[in-house]
């Protein structure tokens, strides 16, 4: 009795009378009844889900109390406690290589690849067997933490160079990488600044270039070892230098039988001098210890922890140089949790084959290639029917990542980016871009298209790699995300530009416990970097966005005035011409004896043609076309119609335009080993073409 008043008064039905109704159902209703259920019930278990924050994305930063408006992570336990390592049995990058050794139970470590051929693979043990071989034969001849501690390394991308490294880190000796593409001015300069008696090179090829660089002068170097051998006449030309050159193989054989006990640093000794690539003057050699490596390496491994378990079965290829810190950051990562290391067969236009035969699960890009992927994805999508399905499938990938879920098992991914995805491995589930900025546009399209983790970060040498981070689950554009918890992070005042730190505008300071030790032997450039309270002056120009993320707006160390006294950050005005679909590289230049500003552009060779022939309906090849005039006219157009819709003020715009058809590279020494501009040389290399765009403007 009881339970039909509850029943009523809940106006629920009776029990008895439901299951009449049941019983009364046919058994195909029923079977119906059941399979949406059970569908229901499946898809509440499979739908996909937001990957988990490691905090409140609202507030991805806090301010550091009595500290100038400084921010740090939320993730670093306090305001002056900055993460300085993730495991507490890996303090150290030599500690970082034994427990990897030890998680993966001496599982593959690196791996290399022949042409057409599978990757081989080097065990952890016997990479450690190696390294110790080799760092034995530097201490058997003389290499000490105390005396001659320097070895240089003056190769590309190779195991070899990683068990180099490693043999290094395992006596407490120093590393200074040497450029692949330095020219011999620099590459002496290193030699010299550093004192490098031993220097290991890949080939041939690069010992002769060694020897060019200490011929017929005072040189400190004493040994040249070669990973690919070398020949007699080399042998003998080196004699001729005072320089004994040697296999690393017969390195290895002598250190194997005059073996000693590793030396083991602490996280307080120096690591690695890293000398920056610079756009302007000779390198700068950043003195980096382990704890600031590790503090770096630790602070990533602490923001991605939650949503991307590191495992022994990630894959990483490694083809970004390892002469910067940030592939070394990536390859710690992976070594610490005793994953894989394949590299690339040295060819940059290898690199998809390399890809599709090694199954990377962890790829580090930077912007160009980036936009080379994307250029190439819109550029197969050749007609309007086509773009607009890409586009359609854009948007809905795009929709999910707003909720933060990112996968690669949709409907749209099996139809439309599946070939995209195949064609890096089909198996990337972190990518991780820096170096440069990334428009908007390309990250949040190649973020939908991939369907992987994929971070952008900031930073540079003298705060080891990266400072800031965008986190898990917040995939929007337009900032470098928050503060490591290895740093903390302030704007100042740069009051000539009009960035004031009370607007939460201002040049970026970086302060923490990867912050590096200062420029080897150049105190002056020192204390030119970090100020009397140990904070790092980057040169660029940042705001804090109300979730506490930064955005890198503009760049302080390459502003110029204009005549009428306006003044003008040449590469903010340069990220926005780049916009153009006709346009790949733009160099602008200005200066305090003119009243505006004119620039030397690269048309895009890809998409040059079919942009002339839909803007003006010309048809021809690309150098005929970017020797038309009404093609330039037309180009400057485009970029003048994106100045303002991008905001440049009048003074910003250029005014005149030469069309360059050879693009800006490392090779013809217009572009750092980090793709960065060398305006210097920009300069020198085009001023006559400069000199004849102002003339035609006062014409």
């Amino acid at each position: 009795m009881l339970r039909q008043e509850v029943l009523a008064r809940l106006r629920l039905p009776d029990l008895d009378s439901v299951s009449q109704y049941v019983r009364g159902l046919s058994t195909p209703t029923l079977v119906s009844m059941g399979a949406a259920a059970a569908l229901t019930t499946y898809y509440l278990a499979t739908r996909p889900k937001p990957l988990p924050p490691p905090c409140d994305l609202t507030m991805q930063s806090v301010l550091v109390q009595g500290a100038d408006l400084a921010r740090r992570s939320p993730l670093a336990s306090g305001d002056d406690d900055h993460v300085t390592h993730y495991y507490d049995d890996a303090t150290t990058m030599y500690e970082f290589f034994l427990r990897g050794m030890r998680v993966s139970d001496n599982g593959p470590c690196l791996g290399s690849r022949k042409p057409k051929q599978p990757y081989q693979w080097m065990t952890y043990r016997e990479v450690k067997e190696k390294a110790e071989n080799l760092g034995s034969a530097l201490v058997h001849r003389g290499h000490s933490r105390t005396t001659d501690a320097h070895v240089g390394i003056f190769s590309q991308n190779r195991a070899e160079w990683t068990i180099t490294e490693l043999a290094c880190y395992s006596y407490s000796l120093v590393s200074v990488p040497l450029y692949d593409t330095l020219g011999t001015e620099a590459i002496t300069h290193i030699i010299d600044r550093a004192c490098l008696s031993t220097i290991v090179c890949d080939s041939a090829e690069k010992a002769q270039l060694l020897l060019d660089c200490v011929t017929d002068r005072e040189h400190p170097v004493r040994t040249v070892i070669v990973m690919e051998g070398c020949s007699a006449e080399l042998a003998t030309r080196g004699q001729h230098n005072g320089i004994q050159i040697l296999s690393l193989e017969e390195t290895e054989a002598l250190g194997k039988a005059n073996h000693h006990a590793p030396l083991p640093p602490s996280p307080e000794d120096m690591a690695v001098i890293c000398f920056t690539s610079g756009t302007t003057g000779n390198p700068k050699g950043a003195m980096l210890t382990h704890r600031n490596i590790v503090s770096n390496a630790s602070a990533v491994i602490r923001l991605t922890q939650a949503s991307s378990r590191w495992t022994t079965s990630d894959v990483h290829i490694s083809y970004l140089p390892l002469a910067h810190m940030f592939e070394r950051i990536v390859q710690a990562v992976l070594l610490v949790h005793g994953a894989r290391i394949g590299f690339f067969q040295g060819d940059i236009r290898l690199l998809m084959d390399d890809m599709l035969a090694l199954k990377p699960t962890v790829f580090p890009v930077v912007p160009r290639l980036l936009n080379r992927m994307f250029d190439k994805i819109y550029g197969q999508a050749n007609t309007s029917v086509k773009r607009w399905i890409l586009g359609f499938a854009f948007r809905r990938k795009e929709a999910e990542l707003k909720r933060g879920i990112v996968r690669r098992d949709s409907i749209w991914d099996k139809l439309i980016f599946r070939r995209v995805q195949a064609t890096l491995g089909g198996c990337v589930r972190i990518m991780i871009t820096g170096a440069a900025p990334v428009s908007n546009t390309v990250l949040t399209f190649m973020r939908a298209a991939l369907g992987c983790q994929f971070y952008e970060g900031y930073g540079q040498t003298e705060c080891t790699a990266g400072c800031t981070m965008t986190l898990p689950g917040d995939w929007t554009a337009g900032h470098v995300g928050a503060p490591l918890p290895c740093n903390s992070i302030k704007l100042v005042d740069v009051a000539e530009m009009n960035y004031l730190a009370a607007n939460g505008e201002g040049e970026v300071c970086v302060k923490g416990s990867s912050v590096f030790q200062g420029y080897l032997k150049d105190p002056e450039k020192t204390k030119e970097a970090i100020d009397a309270d140990g904070w790092v002056h980057t040169g660029d120009i940042g705001k804090w966005l109300p979730n506490g993320t930064l955005r890198i707006v503009d760049r302080k160390k390459h502003i110029f005035k204009l005549a009428q006294g306006e003044y003008i950050a040449p590469e903010k005005v340069e990220n926005v011409y780049v916009r153009s679909d006709a346009v790949v590289q733009v160099f602008v230049h200005g200066d305090s004896l003119q009243a505006c500003l004119v620039a030397v552009v690269v048309p895009d060779p890809e998409f040059l043609c079919g942009w002339v022939k839909k803007t003006l309906g010309l048809e021809d090849a690309y150098l005929e076309l970017c020797g038309k005039p009404e093609v330039k006219v037309a180009i400057l157009a485009d970029m003048t119609r994106l100045g303002k819709e991008g905001g440049l003020k009048s003074f910003e715009q250029v005014k005149a335009i030469s069309l360059h058809t050879e693009m800006f590279s490392v090779q013809n020494g217009l572009l750092t080993p980090t793709l960065k501009a060398k305006r210097t040389d920009l300069r020198q290399r085009f001023q006559s073409l400069i000199d004849d765009l102002y003339a035609s403007v006062t014409m």
